[in-house]
């Protein structure tokens, strides 16, 4: 009989070998398996959510999204510069010339110039040139250099006058040649207007920044 065997007891129950039995039950592996796998589970979404913070609070997103896209372009805008000099009405003289068969249109005119300013020269008939050949409402002839000055200030004048240069002109006085179209000067206030608005600055195109 066995040293492990309990006195009184044998046959059937009889115990052999050196060691006692183990008494408790087969390890449970696959409910192990499965906690472990639900633990790095938690701890992923757990570190996703914190990411998602993250980025929520310090604007990752949209820094991602410039990254993928370049450069961000950000306008800045720019000090207006001076406006364009132009000479005053009081400045320019002008020849008041008649091309239609009316009579009295030149003096009319030319008095109406004087009243806002303007230098009156020459007050008569337009040479034959332009004698009853301007069909519009008249035409502003001057040397080149008054194009974009002195021309574009009498302009505000005569509204749909054409304006014309010569390259062979003389002298710095300019030419209003009253037309068939003509029916009387731009109203004074109005005129004032665009003079007002061409003496204004204008704003610059606003500069372009790019930040990469």
């Amino acid at each position: 009989m066995s040293m492990l065997t309990p006195p009184g007891m044998g046959g059937q129950y009889k115990i052999t070998g050196g060691k006692y039995p183990r008494m408790r039950p087969a390890r449970r592996r696959g409910r192990l398996a499965f906690v472990g796998v639900a633990c790095v589970t938690v701890l992923a979404v757990l570190g996703w959510g914190t990411l998602q913070l993250i980025d929520v609070f310090t604007g990752g997103d949209k820094a991602s999204a410039a990254g993928a896209a370049g450069c961000v372009t950000t306008a800045r805008a720019s000090a207006s510069p001076a406006a364009a000099v132009l000479p005053k009405p009081g400045q320019i003289t002008v020849n008041v010339l008649n091309a239609t068969t009316r009579s009295g249109l030149a003096q009319k005119t030319a008095d109406e110039l004087k009243k806002r300013g303007f230098r009156v020269g020459d007050v008569s008939n337009a040479p034959k040139e332009y004698d009853k050949k301007v069909e519009g409402t008249g035409l502003l002839l001057g040397p080149d250099a008054a194009l974009k000055s002195s021309l574009t200030v009498l302009g505000t004048q005569l509204s749909g006058a054409e304006r014309r240069t010569d390259a062979a002109r003389k002298g710095a006085a300019l030419d209003l040649i009253i037309g068939n179209g003509f029916k009387g000067l731009t109203k004074r206030a109005d005129a004032d207007t665009a003079l007002a608005e061409l003496a204004a600055p204008r704003p610059a195109p606003a500069a372009k920044k790019k930040s990469c």
